[in-house]
């Protein structure tokens, strides 16, 4: 920043996040936890936020034997799974003073190879949704690793360019994103792509007490985090939001030089 002794007026509100666009929040979390893990803090210090969760839908019959993660999360067989994990997804969101808006599409690990769910058979029904809610931003995750988050990723790129009026962003996929280079990665990709993400200056909480009391709420998902990703030393990472929006005018060029 040295010597730039006559700044531009926009360059002062970069980064910047308005009052007005935080009105009506609106996050989509690829399953029941996502948007708590990876932005539970500004969920805190933001109440009223709807969160749509994109693969909260039970499949028509659970696997026998059951899955890996299942059985990691603590279920054992004729548990109706989907079900036990919405209640716990309403009341962690009650914690943040949050609503949960429930879709109906089935998760990878239910289904053969060939069923997954992908942004063909979602982004429709995301966009509608949005439409309904009218929300003033949109968080995506990244989308990164798992099936499910990148379907959801997609899908929320498609659906940005029919509903430009929110502003959007972009939250890091918690576990996922400690994976190396794959933040780096997609965020490499959407700059390449012309739709650079930024990080965003927006007040979070910093206690995490009420991050801390929402996931107490996911006994089962934290179980099978604990086991599969390591979770508690983790969630001291940072929570950063970034914003998705097209260069400033004349940068164009810089997404082709690298």
């Amino acid at each position: 920043m040295g010597g730039m002794t006559e700044p531009v007026a926009e360059m002062r509100e970069w980064g910047l996040v308005s009052p007005a666009e935080l009105e009506r929040v609106v996050i989509l979390s690829p399953h029941l936890d996502d948007a708590v893990l990876g932005c539970g803090r500004f969920m805190a210090e933001h109440p009223g936020a709807t969160v749509v969760t994109v693969y909260a839908g039970a499949p028509r019959v659970y696997p026998d034997p059951m899955t890996h993660w299942d059985r990691l999360a603590g279920f054992r067989a004729g548990d109706d799974v989907l079900a036990e994990r919405r209640a716990e997804d309403a009341r962690a969101l009650a914690e943040l003073h949050a609503t949960p808006y429930w879709l109906d599409f089935v998760e990878h690990q239910y289904l053969e190879r060939p069923d997954w769910v992908g942004p063909d058979q979602t982004a429709a029904t995301i966009e509608s949704t949005l439409r309904a809610l009218a929300p003033t931003a949109v968080f995506m995750p990244f989308g990164l690793a798992n099936p499910d988050h990148d379907a959801t990723h997609a899908a929320a790129i498609r659906v940005r360019t029919a509903l430009t009026e929110p502003a959007w962003f972009a939250y890091e996929d918690f576990g996922y994103k400690h994976i190396p280079g794959l933040l780096a990665w997609r965020v490499g990709g959407l700059f390449r792509a012309g739709l650079w993400p930024t990080p965003a200056a927006v007040t979070v909480e910093t206690s995490d007490v009420a991050k801390s009391a929402a996931l107490g709420h996911y006994r089962s998902q934290i179980r099978a985090l604990e086991a599969d990703w390591t979770l508690t030393p983790k969630l001291v990472a940072p929570e950063q939001l970034w914003r998705l929006e097209p260069p400033p005018s004349g940068w164009e060029g810089l997404s082709a030089t690298t």
